[in-house]
């Protein structure tokens, strides 16, 4: 999409919101409209959606479940939104070089590509990537009003893998007419101008977003001792909702998305001689979908769905085409609820998914189907547990049965609740289209020529107490433990192919998390994990930090129009696939906005403060210290 569009579309969110200063508020939207997710006073009324893919009191959640606010990620200003979910426990991420570049996110340990994000219910992954899943490098933090992270085995309501699941929910219209625009700029010739505009009068109600976000970069990696080139990074997104509600009981939905990112990077190979160079470029689109009808009547409910993806790669080397990609996804299904209060509720649904990779050596495609059922059960507003089954039907690889139990356990103390709970799952992940289709084409050879792959095994259990006080404070933690066995890896010894592990892969540890109000204008969070891992070797597994850690300070001084914001991470004990190793860091961000006057909001933030000399990944350059500033106009 090229910058007319962008323009265009910010220069209707500038005008409408001209507009809407002198607009009176006009009817409450029904209730039936998109909900507004709005943080509460604590983790007592707090509603999730995630577990069980239906709205669940966080209090009766026996899963491990972290929540992102719009407030959060607005205050930390980060502009890629994999740097605001690395702020969570047991999230670490991967980068190499900057912005726009292949970036790697595990949960517990897990590979990103275990992970299933969904975006509005949009399944963003890339089918045309050697192993299925999303290109986060390619999400921005604009327009996010909601992020849950699932963490552990979800086989049983998405089908995903043992990392879990983030979903993440953009702004959802509002009432009468409102929105904000944005500009921003800083170090390395870093921009971004984002904008939304969003309304309803009870029946129909919309909400459009688009952002634009360029920077010059870095060079990539300290290898590049001849260009010694920055490598940049653009990223346009647009995004919009809308629904319908024909009636009380009927809801219409719509969603639709398009990004286009291009990045530079070093480290390729030219086309006619198949030599290194690190004038590399990559060029991204992706285009995405969804139509739902909810429809509810009596104690049942009832959403069917279809969405569509199509994503497109092309990469140059020194300036010509090396090659392309494209990949599609198709989702439809059905999920259904029966309640009977918190006693009974049953949910139950049919998926199903087709998907399609091409390049220039490999065009395939396979459908799988997937049927499930879970029962949710409480007893006394005290004891609530969950337990179900599900049965997927892959064209490749045959059947597979998921399951996944949960409880918790709540009593009173000390102005508060405090909550045992426990969870254990199952789940699979069947061979990418790419990795079946390398193992039988022309750059294979033995032993991985000609290997044919099963699906990867994963199970996990997770056990934890936590404390919910009225007052705010929210203490948690929580052992886990889960297992990948016969893990698919490429040979990285004789490059010959994809192979596969006959034995586990573990990661365990622990995760403590806490929220606590220490006065109605300070704030303190923080969360630690200890995450030991093993191959089927017994040595570490790659990229994996033995602890992380994450403490952050919110203060709202005496002056009520400024808010100042301080977060420092730390990563230790993380070693590279050769067991040399990484660098172990501590990064400081702060960050400050003031209210100039109503509606109209200065902010700004500095990155690596103290200017941490690190990499994430050896060879690949980190940023240094960085300040960003803008203007952002609510109305």
């Amino acid at each position: 999409m090229n910058k007319f569009v962008i323009s265009r579309a910010l220069v209707l969110v500038t005008a409408a919101s001209m507009q809407a200063t002198a607009q009176s508020q006009i009817t409450a939207q029904s209730n039936r409209a998109t909900q507004s997710y709005i943080k509460t006073d604590n983790k007592l009324e707090e509603v999730i959606v995630t577990s069980s893919r239906i709205e669940m009191p966080l209090r009766q959640i026996g899963t491990s479940v972290s929540v992102i606010t719009q407030q959060e990620i607005v205050q930390r200003g980060f502009n890629s939104l994999y740097d605001v979910l690395r702020s969570q426990p047991s999230v670490a991420v991967s980068n190499p070089g900057g912005a726009g570049n292949a970036t790697s996110l595990r949960i517990r340990g897990e590979e990103g590509y275990r992970t299933l994000i969904l975006l509005d219910g949009i399944d963003i992954s890339d089918t045309s990537t050697p192993q299925v899943g999303p290109r986060i490098e390619h999400l921005l933090s604009s327009g996010i009003q909601r992020v849950e992270i699932l963490r552990g085995p979800q086989g049983l309501m998405y089908g995903a893998d043992a990392g879990g699941v983030i979903n993440i929910s953009t702004i959802a219209p509002r009432e009468g007419l409102g929105g904000e625009v944005a500009a921003e700029g800083g170090r390395y010739g870093s921009q971004q101008f984002a904008g939304n505009l969003g309304g309803g009068n009870g029946t129909v109600d919309f909400n459009l977003a688009a952002s634009d976000f360029e920077t010059d970069g870095f060079n990539a990696r300290t290898t590049d001792t001849v260009l010694k080139d920055d490598d940049g990074y653009d990223n346009t997104t647009v995004h919009g909702r809308l629904g319908w509600n024909v009636s009380d009981d009927l809801r219409l939905g719509l969603v639709a998305r398009d990004v286009d990112g291009t990045n530079e990077f070093d480290s390729c190979f030219t086309v006619d001689t198949f030599s290194p160079t690190d004038n590399c470029k990559d060029e991204y689109e992706q285009q995405a979908w969804r139509a739902e009808a909810d429809y509810t009547i009596g104690r049942f409910s009832h959403r069917v769905f279809y969405s569509d993806s199509d994503t497109k790669r092309h990469f140059y080397a020194d300036g010509t085409s090396s090659f392309k990609t494209k990949g599609s996804l198709e989702r439809s299904g059905y999920l259904g609820s029966f309640s009977a209060g918190d006693s009974l509720r049953l949910v139950y649904g049919v998926d199903l998914e087709s998907e399609s990779m091409d390049d220039s050596s490999f065009d395939t495609d396979r459908d799988q189907q997937g049927y499930y059922l879970e029962y949710q059960g409480g007893f006394s507003d005290k004891v609530f547990v969950t337990a179900g089954a599900r049965y997927d039907d892959n064209d490749d690889f045959g059947t597979h049965t998921s399951y996944r139990v949960s409880g918790a356990y709540l009593f009173a103390l000390s102005g508060g609740e405090l909550k045992l709970k426990a969870t254990y799952g199952t789940g699979f992940r069947a061979p990418s289209l790419y990795e079946i289709a390398y193992n039988d084409g022309p750059f294979a050879y033995p032993p991985a020529a000609g290997t044919k792959l099963s699906e990867e095994d994963s199970e996990g259990y997770d056990i934890g107490l936590s404390w919910m006080a009225q007052s705010g404070i929210y203490l948690e933690m929580v052992y886990f433990d889960q297992t990948i066995s016969d893990e698919i890896y490429f040979d990285l010894i004789s490059y010959s192919g994809y192979l596969q592990s006959s034995g586990d892969s573990e990661s365990r540890g622990i995760e403590l998390i806490g929220e606590w109000p220490l006065l109605d204008t300070l704030s303190l969070t923080g969360n630690y994990t200890y995450n030991d891992t093993d191959t089927n070797a017994g040595s570490a597994r790659a990229f994996r930090p033995e602890h992380l850690a994450n403490l952050g300070l919110s203060w709202s001084p005496p002056v009520e129009r400024l808010v100042l914001g301080l977060n420092v991470r730390l990563s230790r004990d993380a070693e590279d696939i050769d067991g040399a190793s990484l660098d172990n860091y501590e990064l400081l961000d702060i960050n400050a906005s003031f209210l100039i006057a109503h509606g109209l909001e200065l902010y700004g933030r500095v990155e690596n403060v103290l200017d941490e000399d690190y990499e994430e990944i050896p060879t690949y350059n980190t940023s240094g210290t960085a300040a960003y500033a803008g203007l952002r106009y609510s109305f």
